[in-house]
Formats: C-alpha cells, structure tokens, sequence
C-alpha cells in the first residue's frame, strides 16, 4: 500500500519521466536493433506506448496488492469465498482512494477508468492465487490418495 501510495504522490513531470525510461527499457529488451536508433525516436517509441505502460503498471501493482491481500486473510483464517470478496473489495477500495489522493498531487487526477483496471488487475492476481494454490495443493492430494490405495484405506464409492 505504501509502495502504490509513493507512486501516487509522484506530480505528474516525475510520473512521466518515470513511466518514459520504463518504456525504454521495454524497447531495449524486445525492440530489435533498438540501440541504433536515434534518440528522438527512442523518445518517439517511449511516449507511443506510454498509455499502455502505464495502464499495465496500474494493473500489476493492484495484482500483486491482491495476491499480498488473499495471503493475508488466509491467515486471519477467512478461505474460499468470503477470502476473496474480502481480498476484491479492500483492493477496489484503496484503488478508489489511491485515486482520490491524486486530486492533491500537482498534475495528477482522479479517473474512474483507473479504478477499474486496477480492480481488474486485482482479480487477476486473485485468480493467480488460486491457480498457484491449486496446483501447489493438487500433487499433495494425489499423493495422499496413492497412499491410502497403498495402505488399503481407500473409500470405495
């Protein structure tokens, strides 16, 4: 929260300064002979997929917000359903908040549309939780079964 929070807090100059370099570094790594182009167009690259950068940035820190949420009330002792709207709504709240915080930061405002692709970004990392947690659970539930028809306790049906 308090790493979304410092990135909120950014005016809007720092905010984009910071989501430019970001968009260079994604030419260097996936634009071929990136490096001999001219700085103008590196720039020219980096601002045509500035939105983009951004909305995907909003996204991945309300998805790993979300996974930190799901760990957390799985250990308060909440599971299943009631683990993830609670996991859902806190993640939606702050984003709602968080948005609201920038109406105080110069050049900064507050969008609705950012609200929902951080919630969207938040149930995505929920249902990564719940993949990982299943196939983590998955072979320890297959082997307990092998067990059981290894020691003749398994439960006909």
């Amino acid at each position: 929260m308090c790493l979304i929070f410092w990135f909120s807090a950014q005016p809007a100059d720092e905010s984009s300064n910071m989501s430019l370099s970001v968009g260079k570094i994604v030419g260097e790594i996936f634009v071929p002979d990136y490096d001999k182009w001219t700085e103008k167009e590196q720039e020219a690259f980096a601002e045509r997929i500035d939105y983009p950068v951004r909305k995907a940035a909003h996204a991945t820190e309300y998805a790993c917000f979300a996974v930190l949420l799901m760990g957390m009330y799985q250990s308060y002792g909440l599971a299943g359903r009631r683990q993830i709207i609670a996991s859902f709504l806190s993640a939606a709240a702050y984003a709602a908040t968080d948005e609201f915080h920038q109406l105080f930061v110069p050049g900064r405002g507050c969008r609705v549309t950012d609200v929902l692709i951080d919630s969207l970004g938040a149930a995505a990392g929920i249902l990564l939780f719940l993949a990982v947690s299943f196939l983590l659970a998955r072979p320890a539930h297959c082997r307990k079964e092998a067990e059981n028809v290894v020691s003749g306790t398994e439960k006909t049906t």
